[in-house]
């Protein structure tokens, strides 16, 4: 007891940081959702041996997920006691120096739900609007030694229906006509999201891959994120795919909703018209067009020099996984 109280001093907290900082490279992969980020994980655990050799360190959600992070975010008013942020610093620093002290060069966390989560997202109707508060506390629990962060986007049309589709898997109603047109017409893009993450993570890097590009190649992933040798994947991974239209479908069916909400068809949901989705491909163009000519020195587009095209290593069929900018006036977006 006396041990947990004494890790909350600042002076031992310094301390801990301060004990082989620089010995260790810290690296959050924060999803996003729906980017092939449950395939990259599935991916990492399989071969989990092989990259502790080459000097890497791995923290998952079985990890993350497991009290870790208790008390980082505010919880029901009813709740009185939680653990305060000097406790999850305490935490968090007595992890990150077992991992020094077993001779890791390069610690991966990773973990989608970091940045929110894509039911948050639809519920809202708004693409990750609480990234910017939850990443600063986040860093916070980290002692601000981030090093990196990694972000992978994916075209908005695509992303938007793998997400409705998934919400709906999970219990959430079928988004209506109006919602649907709100989601088409946002303003907000990746480009607000990474102005965000870089406002919640001052001084640190921020790469962002594309989903096009990497899905379906997490050892190519892998090797971007760290620069370690990362061992070939051989498998065609496809993990937490969403629902394709029979299923929801047959969902909806068995919880007692209409089923004609959605179309009698087969295939993949496509729930926006093709000039919704022409709409959302432009924007994304836009960002990409923004990370391509340095992003303000916010943010660095990462490319795989290796490939020609991107998309001819991703598993046959569609991959369904997983305003003007001013970064002096942007505020971070509140946590929800």
């Amino acid at each position: 007891m006396n041990s947990l109280i004494a890790i909350d001093r600042p002076d031992v907290l310094a301390g801990l940081r301060r004990l082989g900082r620089n010995l260790m490279e810290i690296i959050l992969h924060v999803g996003a959702h729906r980017t092939a980020t449950t395939s990259f994980q599935h991916y990492l655990r399989e071969h989990g041996a092989a990259i502790s050799a080459a000097g890497a360190g791995l923290w998952g959600p079985l990890r993350t997920r497991n009290g870790l992070f208790s008390g980082l975010f505010p919880g029901p008013a009813a709740t009185i006691q939680r653990p305060s942020l000097d406790r999850v610093r305490g935490r968090v620093a007595l992890q990150l120096n077992k991992s020094r002290a077993n001779g890791v060069k390069k610690l991966l966390i990773t973990d989608e739900n970091m940045i929110g989560t894509s039911r948050h997202c639809i519920s809202t109707g708004t693409l990750f609007p609480a990234v910017g508060e939850r990443m600063a506390r986040y860093h916070a629990a980290f002692g601000n030694d981030v090093n990196q962060v990694l972000l992978t986007i994916r075209s908005p049309d695509t992303w938007w229906e793998s997400a409705a589709a998934y919400s709906v898997q999970r219990g959430a109603c079928v988004p209506t006509q109006a919602k649907l047109d709100k989601l088409a017409s946002m303003a907000r893009s990746w480009r607000d999201v990474i102005i965000d993450l870089a406002c919640a993570l001052p001084n640190t890097e921020i790469k962002v891959n594309t989903f096009e590009e990497f899905a379906g190649r997490p050892d190519a992933f892998l090797a971007q994120a760290t620069g370690i040798n990362a061992p070939k994947d051989n498998q065609m991974r496809w993990m937490n795919r969403s629902p394709d239209l029979p299923a929801l479908r047959a969902i909806l069916t068995g919880r007692g909703d209409d089923p004609d909400l959605l179309p009698d068809e087969t295939g993949r949901w496509h729930p926006f018209t093709e000039a919704q989705s022409a709409m959302m491909r432009e924007t994304y163009a836009d960002d990409l067009f923004w990370l391509a000519a340095g992003a303000d020195g916010l943010a660095t587009l990462t490319e795989d020099t290796s490939r020609t095209r991107a998309g001819k290593s991703q598993p046959a069929g569609d991959m369904k996984e997983g305003q003007n900018h001013d970064s002096q006036q942007r505020k971070l977006a509140q946590s929800g």
